[in-house]
């Protein structure tokens, strides 16, 4: 049996404690039409708020809805009942204020690393100058240290490389909000701890509003200011909210060292347990 009594622990469907609503996501539920008909439901009356600059993990079984519900935040997916609002108005479609970074990485395989950032930023920042677009182009490169790397090909780079490609031409649009789908999920455990530290690093200097799906606890305890806790579907809804209470910047081997990091770690942990052993 899950411990509701934790400190930092808030309750099913609950909202953000803070009463800034940057992002809202409002009774929001999925549904897909089956070859028979009948209706088959993913998300059941999903409701969070998250707050401007706040870093978000939503962490679940596979088949929860948690990739769905960030494709539903982007705008490539239409909720079935319900609404998304990001800063007042309601989410409809794509746009250039959501950026989303794929476990894929998603690479024009034909451009190179350079050109791969400067499409985004031709195709968003039309209103920046040739030389302003250069010295975009060039301090994301810097910036996920891929400078010597500008002129190579996706099929000459390394999977974090490419990851870091895809992070770099997100954020050089400045959005106002980044979406991230597993994004470490591809690496090798040694890649993904470095790529960890730098997309903190970069969200810490330069803050945004994140939202990331993860299946990794200790990824999530990390990087995020709160976990959002997927029950398993069908029609999967948000069964609890962590609010990580390390400060940012973080260092992982301190955290680590904190008892509050394993309790809310083995908290995280039991509640997935639970809900597996449910489903089975």
């Amino acid at each position: 049996m899950l411990n509701h009594n934790l400190p930092y622990a808030t309750g099913d469907r609950a909202l953000s404690l803070n009463s800034e609503e940057f992002l809202v996501v409002e009774n929001v539920s999925k549904s897909y039409k089956t070859g028979d008909g009948k209706f088959f439901t993913v998300l059941d009356g999903i409701n969070l708020t998250i707050r401007a600059d706040e870093f978000v993990a939503v962490i679940g079984h596979s088949g929860c809805g948690k990739s769905t519900l960030l494709k539903i935040v982007a705008g490539l997916e239409k909720a079935t009942s319900g609404s998304v609002r990001l800063q007042g108005k309601e989410i409809r479609k794509p746009g250039a204020d959501r950026m989303m970074v794929f476990q894929q990485y998603s690479l024009l395989p034909w451009l190179t690393v350079r050109e791969n950032i400067r499409l985004a930023v031709d195709e968003v920042l039309k209103q920046l100058s040739t030389a302003e677009k250069k010295e975009l182009v060039d301090d994301h490169l810097a910036m996920v240290n891929l400078t010597a790397a500008a002129d190579k090909y996706p099929d000459q780079l390394s999977g974090g490389m490419k990851q870091r490609v895809g992070i770099a031409r997100a954020i050089a649009i400045r959005p106002t909000m980044l979406l991230m789908d597993e994004p470490f999920g591809a690496l090798d455990a040694l890649t993904r701890g470095k790529l960890q530290r730098q997309v903190l690093d970069i969200w810490e200097s330069h803050r945004q509003t994140v939202m990331m799906v993860t299946h990794d606890v200790d990824e999530a305890l990390y990087m995020a200011d709160r976990i959002v806790l997927m029950t398993n579907g069908p029609a999967a809804h948000i069964g609890e909210i962590l609010n990580v209470p390390f400060p940012h910047p973080r260092n992982i081997q301190e955290i680590r060292e904190l008892p509050a990091y394993y309790e809310l770690r083995n908290h995280a942990l039991n509640f997935l347990d639970h809900n597996f052993s449910q489903d089975e």
